[in-house]
Order: C-alpha cells, then structure tokens, then sequence
C-alpha cells in the first residue's frame, strides 16, 4: 500500500508543517493509563493538535456493561478535563452505548458523526485516530461512512505481536466485531501491541511522586489515580505498572521514539489468534519503544505546568 508508506514517511519529516490534527478514542474510566495519554495529548501542542476526545464502551469490573463504560468514560474525560481548564463543550463527545451488532450495521452516536464529519473535512491532510480502547466507535464510523477510509490514519493499541500466540488482549476482545472491521477494511493503521512493545512503558509510585504529584492539580490527580489502583499493590517498594496507552501518544510526538515494520494486516480469528495472509494490505506495526524518551518528555511537560503557576 503506497499510501501507507507515504503517510509514514511524511509523518516522520513533518516538523517544519506544524502540528497533526488528532482525535483521541478513549475507554478512559477502564483504568488509570488512558488518563495520562488523554493529559500527554493536550500538553503536546507543538506536535499534535487534539480536536475532539470521543468515549469508548467497555466491560469489566468498573462498569456494568458497555454502555455504563462509555457513559463513566465520558464523565472520566470531564473530570480530566476540567482540573485542566479544559472546557467540553464542542470537543468531548459520549460514544457507542453498545458493541457492533455485526459487519454490516453501524451504531450512531455523537462521536461517530463528529468523526465523520472531521474526517470529511481534512484539507487534503490525514486526521489521525488515536484509539486506546475497543475499537467500536472507530468502526461504526468506517461502516457509516466508507469514503473516509482514505482521509484518516488509526493509531490503534490493541492485540499482541503477530508473531504471539494469541491476540486476546482487553481492547481487541471488548469488540471482536470491530476488530475485524478495522483489520479488513483497508484503512492506513499502525497497530501498537500491548506484550513486548507497550509493556515497555512502566512508571512507579515513587517517580510520579517525584515528578508529577506536585507539579499541578492534573499531576497531583495523576498521582493518586496511580496510587489508588484497586487491581495493584502500586505503594509496596519495587512495584511498577505499565501505563499502555501513553504508546499511539508518544508516536505522535516523536515518530523516531517507536520502531515500525511494514506487514500485511492479520486476520481475527473467533479464538482471537491471528491469522496470516500475504495477499492482504499492508499495515504498520510496532516492534520497540524508547521507554526512558517517552517519561522524559511527559515528566518534563507537567513540570512546565509547576513553572506556568508559579
């Protein structure tokens, strides 16, 4: 696919046009990490332009189904927000109440039609589609409007490497419906698996205790997010956690942080295995990040917000 590689590698030169335009997907009441890549994004103005910041269903032990998921997601998004100064209005938008039914239906929501309507109106630039959870919305969108598969790029963390025995991670099992829309449609994607790749990016307690805690109220809400976490020992000495979603973020910022490789999209299977085909189009995937790089930046960006209030 010509038009991925181009994409790739005008993403890699584009500092001297200024920022991309961005729109986040975000289940960002699942747990604690899509919270920092949603507070990542609106500290990274000279690279990337967030426009709009859509909530993701999802299930597990914090919502009662993906409807409740979406909706605590949403209200997650205005906490963030608003210890951010950032108003809602026009920029964060509630989305899938529901998985996909199947390939063919879509599911309306205000988040599909503002992507939709973004996407139509990129200027000859691609909008780029950060997803961090299932990929519900996303797809809806590609269902309902086919002809904005050539005017957006999905940054999509999700899965394991291709090579791993299973692709059953938490964002592709949410949506399997929706997995396979996004791999078989044909739309330009990098894909950031969670095993090998996004694990890399571990913090503890004790660096965002030192970097982040007093920084801001968002750093300080950051902090204790963190160190509240019901599924983690996070306080006990030598813990760590992986905050996964930081990874489609990072790339943004700087393309040269993360390792890509050309491969051909892979095939879901109902046991969410993969399955390869070579005659298939052709996607990026991540192989590596610079973990030091990413904590560097972001540490450094919150610390900039102790400098503003001071």
């Amino acid at each position: 696919m010509t038009e991925l590689v181009s994409i790739l590698s005008a993403q890699l030169g584009r500092t001297a046009n200024g920022p991309v335009r961005v729109v986040l997907d975000t289940d960002t009441y699942n747990e604690i990490d899509d919270q920092f890549a949603l507070v990542y994004a609106l500290l990274s103005p000279e690279r990337l332009s967030l426009e709009a910041v859509y909530a993701a269903p999802f299930h597990n032990s914090r919502s009662s189904g993906p409807g409740d998921g979406m909706r605590k997601s949403f209200q997650e998004i205005e906490r963030v927000l608003g210890k951010m100064g950032r108003n809602c209005d026009g920029f964060a938008f509630e989305g899938s109440d529901r998985w996909l039914p199947d390939r063919s239906t879509t599911v309306d929501s205000p988040a599909v039609a503002d992507l939709i309507t973004r996407a139509r109106n990129t200027n000859g630039a691609p909008l780029y589609v950060a997803a961090i959870g299932a990929i519900t919305n996303v797809a809806a969108a590609l269902i309902a409007a086919p002809d904005i598969r050539d005017k957006i790029v999905v940054l999509w963390l999700a899965g394991h490497p291709l090579h791993w025995r299973d692709a059953n991670e938490f964002n592709m099992q949410g949506d399997p419906t929706a997995s396979r829309v996004v791999l078989d449609s044909g739309v330009p994607l990098l894909l950031f698996p969670c095993m090998l790749v996004a694990e890399a990016l571990t913090t503890t307690l004790a660096e965002l205790g030192q970097y982040a805690r007093d920084s801001s109220e968002i750093g300080a809400y950051l902090y204790r997010i963190f160190r509240d976490y019901e599924h983690y020992d996070l306080v006990q000495p030598g813990s760590s956690k992986v905050i996964w979603d930081l990874v489609p973020i990072a790339w943004l910022v700087d393309p040269s942080w993360v390792e890509l490789s050309l491969v051909h999209s892979p095939i879901l299977t109902e046991g969410l295995t993969w399955s390869h085909d070579t005659s298939r189009h052709l996607i990026a995937e991540a192989k590596h990040i610079r973990r030091d790089a990413v904590f560097t930046d972001l540490f450094a960006k919150l610390a900039a917000l102790a400098e503003v209030s001071e």
